[in-house]
């Protein structure tokens, strides 16, 4: 469970650091990434590269963005993390928050793995 630690922990700090390339470090070729907010999946992908260009997409957002860790759940193949996300827009968003608004969230990141390889990644808000 150490090593899922420090892979989870090494995303998120790359993550909180806009370094897209350090993120898919331990990511499998196949990954399949979800987001979802209120119930809602908003994000459905395969692959590293769709994962790539939706992490550079994503990154274009916001000025600034954290997320921090506050628990940790470890099952045989999942480790669920619990988040706290700070972020300042840099963009108008669809959704009518707009440019210079603060975002204080929290939800949880669900990782599923195959030995030191990241197959999923859920993050639900």
């Amino acid at each position: 469970m150490i090593a899922r630690e420090k892979i989870i922990s090494d995303y998120i700090d790359a993550y909180n650091h806009f370094d897209i390339e350090r993120m898919l470090l331990h990511f499998d070729e196949d990954v399949k990434f979800e987001n979802s907010s209120g119930g809602v999946v908003n994000i459905s992908l395969i692959g590293l590269i769709a994962f790539k260009e939706q992490a550079v997409e994503a990154a274009k957002m916001f000025s600034k963005r954290k997320q921090t860790i506050i628990s940790w759940r470890h099952d045989a193949e999942v480790t669920e993390v619990e988040i706290v996300f700070q972020a300042v827009l840099d963009a108008d968003l669809p959704n009518g928050l707009m440019k210079g608004a603060e975002l204080n969230l929290k939800g949880k990141s669900v990782f599923r793995f195959s030995g030191d390889k990241i197959l999923e990644l859920k993050y639900i808000s």
